[in-house]
């Protein structure tokens, strides 16, 4: 009879290969949403990167899945894998295969949820369980009243202080018709910051 957790054996589409450095990306439900297939691709442009997509229910409303040619894991995979002991937690596999966490867009919804500890979907339950000695990066987007509301600036710095790293937003007309700061970072702003972690990973060790 099995008792170990550790028996249990990661999806097959999450079985890391040598030599790849992987990206999940998290999406939330804020318009910014839209942009994901954008994202997912210019990420596949690097040599040596593999994608993985996590993304809440809300989120679902902006995008076409059908445009977005990696795996995408919803709430419903995570309880659909697991029927027994045995069988592996979908947040931890995703914890475990990921070398880099990039939440774009991160709504005002799920910002105060990280900052609070809440862990009630896929999403968040992979940010509580994430090893903090690998990158994750967050790019707020929000309604620009939404943005300035004091509590904000707070939760910013909460998620500053566990070690996150913020892709700021930028001020634009925003799809609801507002003008101000909120909007999510451009895709080409996301990807650059990116860019240097990978840039980091490839650098050959100093020797000693």
């Amino acid at each position: 009879m099995q008792t170990d957790e550790d028996d249990s054996q990661p999806p097959s589409d999450l079985v890391k290969t040598t030599g790849t450095f992987c990206v999940l990306v998290g999406v939330t439900g804020s318009v910014a949403a839209l942009k994901l297939p954008v994202l997912v691709s210019e990420l596949l442009h690097f040599p040596g990167v593999d994608v993985r997509v996590v993304t809440t229910q809300h989120a679902q409303h902006f995008y076409n899945p059908e445009e977005v040619s990696v795996k995408v894991y919803s709430d419903k995979d995570e309880w659909e894998l697991w029927s027994q002991r045995s069988d592996p937690v979908l947040h931890i596999e995703l914890r475990r295969w990921a070398d880099l966490l990039v939440i774009a867009p991160l709504d005002a919804n799920t910002l105060g949820k990280i900052a609070s500890g809440i862990c009630d979907n896929l999403l968040t339950c992979v940010v509580r369980a994430w090893d903090t000695s690998r990158p994750l990066l967050f790019c707020p987007a929000m309604n620009t009243a939404m943005w300035q509301h004091p509590i904000t600036a707070q939760q910013i710095h909460k998620l500053k202080e566990f070690g996150y790293v913020e892709i700021p937003c930028i001020a634009k007309k925003l799809v609801c018709g507002d003008k101000g700061k909120g909007a999510m970072a451009e895709v080409s702003t996301i990807i650059s910051v990116i860019k240097q972690y990978l840039q980091q990973t490839s650098e050959p060790s100093p020797q000693t």
